[in-house]
């Protein structure tokens, strides 16, 4: 019995990926099973889930006061992905496997309660990161694989459980996935497409203008107009991606766990259109461990605000870093996180905020006002046009 093992894991860390080195020790005294090195709450969870899951795999379990550090401890630890490494490092302590065995490599991947890796979010990342090490080998969960065969310039092997993994520690076995060269595949015909609309002349010219020039707009008209259904061709008629757009905004949606898996590779401009009612954490983006928010899902594509007067004042103030900065800094007390925002943003508004019907002509061709002409509607709309200029 080894006693001590030591195995190299990752873990998200706003859009990247972030080294782990986990020790595993077993000493005399009580069983008992610790986690220390700053673990969020998924990560203490890991105790249960790699106790059950190397019995169940017909491996033993160390009756032993087991302890277990990610370092290094400054850094926060967050998702399931340590799962894997978790288990590996008791095996090797337990002297199942040689330490030599799992030199120089990195695993990633959640357990099941039978031993089966599940795949996690944030593998695109993580695995460049682990490149970026110069790290040669990388076992990744089976469902991560798409994402695996984007790296070049190291062996990812996807095994199914630990079963399979142990064997082809001991007697190389698995063969590791063939590379696929990073190309932006044409997109195929879009289910909505700007050249089915017909009429409006001024307002697709509008929005062909905004589209060429990358030019922000807001698009005012009564209930039923076409506001929304304009807004949501924009991105047809916007450049193709290139392949380092497509990677990055890859790497966002695996991080957020959001990433197509019949897709490996995202390259249709994004399109987000939250609703009014959201939160500033979930527009900007934040937690305990900051995620991304709407205006980063939306980067290199278009974010549109539907209704855009019933936004909160303080839902549409956080928007005045990423429309100058084409980026968000998110604070926290473990460190900054910075998550890029580089958007085409769509507005749409009815004429006014009470009635929706100022100065609007009806069918019987009659000038709708329902509200005082010279109160509520034009004093609202004369503000919002001094605030949106």
């Amino acid at each position: 019995m080894v006693l001590y093992a030591k195995v190299f894991g990752e873990t998200p860390v706003g859009l990247n990926g972030a080294g782990v080195i986990v020790e595993v020790d077993l000493e005399r005294g009580l069983p008992g099973f610790e986690i220390v090195g700053l673990p969020d709450m998924a990560v203490r969870e890991s105790r249960e889930r790699v106790r059950t899951a190397l019995k169940n795999s017909g491996f033993p379990f160390p009756q032993n006061r087991i302890t277990v550090n990610l370092a290094p401890a400054n850094l926060r630890k967050d998702g399931s992905g340590l799962d894997l490494p978790i288990a590996v490092g008791i095996l090797v302590s337990l002297g199942v496997l040689p330490q030599d065995k799992v030199k120089d490599k990195v695993f990633i991947g959640e357990l099941s309660l039978e031993g089966v890796i599940r795949e996690v979010n944030g593998v695109l990342p993580m695995v460049l990161e682990a490149r970026r090490q110069g790290i040669r080998e990388i076992f990744i969960p089976r469902g991560n694989e798409e994402e695996g065969c984007l790296v070049d310039g190291v062996s990812v092997f996807t095994p199914g459980d630990l079963k399979e993994m142990a064997a082809h520690l001991l007697h190389p076995c698995l063969q590791p996935l063939p590379h696929k060269e990073l190309t932006v595949p044409e997109t195929e015909l879009p289910d909505i497409d700007f050249a089915d609309v017909h009429g409006q002349k001024v307002v697709k010219r509008a929005l062909e203008i905004a589209a060429a020039g990358g030019h922000n707009i807001l698009l005012v008209g009564s209930p039923g107009s076409g506001k929304t259904m304009l807004a949501r061709r924009l991105p047809t008629i916007l450049p193709p991606m290139t392949k380092e757009e497509a990677l990055e905004v890859t790497k966002i949606y695996s991080i957020a766990g959001l990433l197509n898996q019949k897709k490996r590779l995202i390259n249709e401009r994004p399109f987000r259109s939250p609703h009014h009612t959201i939160t500033l954490s979930a527009l900007i983006g934040g937690g305990m461990v900051p995620v991304p928010g709407e205006v980063t899902l939306s980067h290199n594509g278009v974010l549109f605000l539907d209704e855009f007067p019933e936004f909160s004042r303080a839902a549409l103030e956080v928007l005045r870093q990423p429309l100058e900065d084409h980026f968000v800094t998110i604070n926290r007390v473990h460190g900054s996180y910075v998550f890029p925002a580089s958007f085409l943003m769509a507005c749409a508004q009815n004429p006014c905020r009470l009635c929706s019907h100022l100065g609007n002509i009806t069918e019987y061709g009659k000038r709708q006002e329902k509200c005082s002409p010279h109160r509520d509607c034009i004093i609202f709309f004369s503000h919002f046009r001094a605030v949106a200029k």
